[in-house]
């Protein structure tokens, strides 16, 4: 587990506030899921009190960081991916039509 500051970048207020509001003004919209998968690892596990559970930084490979709730038995260092021709393995993510 991962004990120190969390990225900053990911994790203010002005990034909460523009996404929720992204969030209000594009209701209604429907967007195409592609067929592309993205794959990241695993780099820290963190505790969240907020929302009481465990989360994990992760790495794509295009640079990108996200946070993501911790997958029951992931480890640092394991190699996640999503989309729609993922294997079905603890911590990838599929759309609901291909499972």
């Amino acid at each position: 587990m991962f004990i120190g500051k969390k990225c900053a970048d990911l994790v203010n207020r002005s990034t909460i506030t523009h996404i929720k509001s992204c969030l209000r003004t594009n209701h209604g919209k429907h967007y195409a899921i592609g067929s592309r998968s993205f794959s990241g690892r695993i780099v820290t596990i963190e505790y969240d009190p907020n929302r009481n559970a465990y989360i994990c930084l992760i790495h794509y490979g295009d640079g990108e960081k996200r946070y993501i709730l911790h997958p029951r038995g992931a480890i640092i260092g394991d190699t996640i991916v999503s989309g729609t021709e993922v294997p079905i393995k603890m911590g990838n993510a599929l759309p609901l039509s291909a499972v």
